[in-house]
């Protein structure tokens, strides 16, 4: 399909939808002129002045800020759009005024985030105003398909800012670590959130970024496109999505117990230098092993597994007489 074709298309739907077309370009204007160019907040510590919402939440999608992976939320929305588009292309197509409901919500959410000079609001308004323009435009069928993408997108709101209460994981995966090391042997004192052998060899620290937000928001963001396009109940998919947390902190516990392998049998200097700032490629294997292995665990039918024990079970008896 070509793009004249595309335009052609447009056109006519637009005359056929005038008031459709009216409030998609509404819309469209909205999230390019107010987002992307009404200077209404401040840009914060990294750079001073006044800026739009989309200048500053690129700017909090940084490595500083442990963000960056939400540079990738609307990208992987629209991927899932695409992965879609049969689907959507074969729905039932008949708007709903309901989808209303979530454009108000959607520039009330804005507004509200003048008002207060908070972004992190505006940012959040995104996916009801897509989702409403969406439901109001094409209706329940189409708008439930696109559900997942435009919640998807809550994952742009950068949330750092709750770091802090992540400062209890730290004690979790120092003692977990300080465990697995003595089971396996390497006499380790796990002390607050330090680990140190019994030689005194080196000293580590579990800082707030070996358990903080950026591997957690990122496994969640996994975990959440992991059980959208694999499972087919919503109990499955709402019980592996709170479960993501666990797989992040197995994964960090892992990645720092190799940490600590590395430093008590080759080097202390690689294992906190160059070693560490690349064990992220060591956490993501774990944590998606738990994560797959915890899936499995879900949709295992344990009727037919105990009906097939108890079955065994009896063979086992008669041979037995």
């Amino acid at each position: 399909m070509g793009v004249a074709t595309i335009a052609s298309g447009a056109v006519a739907w637009s005359r056929n939808n005038p008031v459709h077309a009216l409030l998609l370009t509404t819309v469209g204007a909205t999230l390019v002129y107010f987002f992307g160019f009404l200077p209404l907040f401040v840009k914060g510590t990294f750079v001073s002045g006044a800026c739009s919402a989309a200048a500053w939440a690129w700017q909090a999608w940084s490595p500083q800020a442990n963000q960056e992976h939400s540079k990738l939320v609307p990208l992987i929305s629209i991927g899932l759009v695409w992965y879609h588009r049969q689907a959507i292309k074969n729905a039932i197509k008949a708007g709903s005024n309901k989808g209303l409901i979530f454009i108000v919500i959607g520039v009330l959410l804005f507004l509200l985030s003048a008002r207060c000079l908070q972004p992190r609001a505006a940012i959040a308004s995104v996916p009801f105003l897509i989702y409403g323009s969406v439901l109001y435009l094409w209706g329940p069928a189409v708008a439930r398909i696109v559900l997942f993408p435009c919640a998807f997108l809550i994952f742009m709101v950068p949330v750092a800012v709750i770091e802090q209460a992540t400062f209890r994981l730290q004690f979790v995966i120092t003692g977990a670590v300080g465990f697995l090391t003595n089971l396996f042997g390497i006499k380790m004192q796990a002390l607050g959130t330090s680990l140190m052998p019994a030689d005194g060899s080196f000293n580590f620290q579990i800082a707030e970024g070996c358990s903080g937000i950026r591997s957690l928001t990122a496994m969640t963001m996994i975990t959440a496109i992991y059980v959208h396009l694999t499972q087919d109940k919503l109990w499955k998919k709402l019980t592996i999505l709170a479960f993501s947390v666990v797989f992040a902190v197995v994964g960090n516990i892992g990645r720092i117990f190799t940490v600590v392998l590395v430093a008590k049998f080759i080097d202390p200097k690689l294992a906190s230098g160059i070693y560490h700032d690349y064990s992220g490629y060591v956490f993501f294997p774990i944590a998606l092993l738990a994560m797959l292995a915890f899936s499995k665990l879900i949709n295992m039918n344990w009727r037919e597994r105990v009906a097939a024990q108890r079955y065994l079970e009896h063979e086992d008896v008669k041979y037995d007489y």
